[in-house]
């Protein structure tokens, strides 16, 4: 078929001005609007939504990027169908030199890694370069690790029915482009975001168990088990926040210097206590807080080796995850085998890690994969919902008798959440503002809004206490995104609230 016109017109143009555009004047905001996005549009995607969709149905997702620590800390496209992510899309300037620079390709291969998809794209539109990001990013590699695919613009037009039948919206609909990311699937270093980071935080267990049991001799079993967990959520909690922008970035990792790690380390979680109002922070008293403040943590001792031990592979460049891309469904899948083992002391009061017997006994643990949640959460929640007001919505009441650790909850939270918003929307935008704001082309729901959703409709029973407390750090996460440092202590200051619902009495 080849090349359309469009394409021709940009490849020439493009070649005329090559030198203009190549020097450092010429910034990635230019090259996308006037190159990259034309060239996806001509692949046939509603690059900048003019059919309207809502913002979950979107096509293509213009991440709002954060320069933190001299990094970008989101990709600049996320292209989807049905609102699943299907590949990123990170843009240099010209000037770059993609092929053989290795830091952007680590860059792409990260968010990609971390979001757990199978490929993504690299590219200033003089050259574009695609990689299989199933395979473990590393700081020392090379730019021509995991690359699949690499073109310079020049070949645009003899290639373009090879890049459309992967990389078009048709193509990607009628499966091409997963049976292209199947074939190019390498067979070395191919360990998913899930399995590295499920070692990492069973590596963390260990350390804390050992190093708290060891410095902490009164503590009984249940106790070590609740420190050792709420520790390793709390840390999570804060990093994914930094890379979200909703906390300064780099905080935790001011704990590597000096001594006093685990004193310094509690001054934060004192600060998110005061900031969030959330269970996972709760060390005081107050009034109408269902769940008893947490007296044992801050008391403590830890010793300063292991927490830079845990902290040390958090950030960049040693760091492979992108938490601002990590979502509270690989979060989900990471937590649910968590939780399959406990912490037991001996008669020594040396800890050891073990599977639970119910987890030996039912031959390990297994997850429900994110497209069933979601099919079961929409033919069953979608049809309650059909025609009502959000009125009548406040009234009802989701509760999961079993949930572990809160997949189908999660994705009923955001059923409810693109739910209101398209209510609002619908009925007028206007007329919800204390509800409703908008952010570029889209509205989203305040923090407010989101907060008296999952309170008022989302409830959850488990007999695991620590499978309980996932859940609510997964619904604390979702409640936040979108949000940063600035939404955040505006909300404060206005309405002297704190950002997070506090969940004891929904999930128990």
């Amino acid at each position: 078929m080849g090349a359309p016109r469009q394409i021709e017109r940009l490849v020439e143009r493009y070649d005329e001005q090559r030198e203009a555009y190549e020097s450092g004047q010429y910034k990635e905001t230019e090259i996308r609007v006037e190159f990259i996005d034309p060239f996806f549009k001509a692949l046939g995607w509603d690059v900048h939504n003019e059919q309207g969709y809502a913002e979950a149905y979107k096509d293509v997702i213009h991440e709002q990027a954060l320069k933190i620590g001299g990094a970008t800390e989101a990709p600049d496209s996320c292209f989807r169908i049905g609102g699943v992510r299907k590949f990123f899309v990170e843009c240099k300037k010209p000037s770059v030199n993609i092929k053989d620079a290795p830091h952007p390709a680590y860059q792409l291969r990260r968010y990609g890694w971390s979001a757990k998809l199978p490929l993504s794209t690299l590219t200033d539109f003089e050259e574009f370069a695609v990689y299989d990001c199933r395979v473990k990013p590393g700081k020392n590699d090379s730019s021509s690790v995991a690359r699949v695919m690499y073109l310079t613009f020049e070949q645009y037009a003899d290639k373009w029915d090879e890049m459309a039948s992967i990389f078009s919206r048709e193509a990607v609909l009628k499966g091409s482009f997963d049976k292209f990311a199947e074939g190019a699937r390498g067979k070395r270093g191919t360990a998913s975001v899930d399995d590295v980071f499920l070692e990492e935080i069973e590596r963390w267990r260990d350390l804390l168990a050992r190093n708290i049991a060891l410095r902490n001799p009164d503590l009984s079993q249940r106790e070590l088990n609740f420190s050792v967990q709420r520790t390793i959520d709390r840390i999570i909690f804060l990093r994914i926040c930094e890379d979200r922008g909703i906390e300064p970035y780099g905080r935790l990792m001011t704990l590597r210097n000096g001594d006093r790690g685990y004193p310094r380390l509690c001054e934060f979680f004192q600060r998110a206590d005061e900031r969030y109002n959330s269970g996972l922070f709760h060390f005081q008293g107050e009034k109408d807080r269902a769940e008893t403040p947490d007296e044992l943590t801050l008391t403590l001792i830890l010793d300063d080796k292991v927490l830079r031990d845990i902290l040390a592979n958090l950030y960049y460049p040693e760091s492979p995850y992108e938490f601002s891309v990590l979502s509270a469904d690989i979060l989900g899948q990471v937590y649910e085998r968590f939780l399959g083992k406990v912490i037991r002391l001996t008669t020594g009061h040396q800890a050891k890690v073990e599977e639970k017997p119910e987890v030996r006994k039912a031959g390990g643990v297994f997850y429900t994969p994110d497209f069933i949640t979601k099919a079961i959460v929409r033919h069953t929640i979608g049809p309650i919902l059909q025609g009502k007001t959000a009125r009548q919505v406040a009234k009802l009441r989701f509760c999961d008798m079993a949930c572990g650790s809160g997949s189908f909850l999660i994705e009923a939270f955001q059923f409810l959440i693109d739910w209101h918003r398209n209510f609002y929307v619908a009925d007028g935008p206007q007329k919800h503002g204390k509800v409703l704001y908008r952010a570029g082309n889209d509205y989203r729901l305040t923090t407010a809004e989101k907060k008296r959703i999952v309170l008022n409709n989302i409830f959850g029973v488990d007999i695991d206490t620590q499978a309980v407390e996932v859940t609510k750090l997964s619904l604390l996460l979702k409640v936040l995104e979108g949000e940063s440092q600035e939404s955040i202590t505006k909300q404060f200051e206005l309405f002297h609230q704190r950002a997070l619902p506090d969940l004891g009495s929904n999930i128990k």
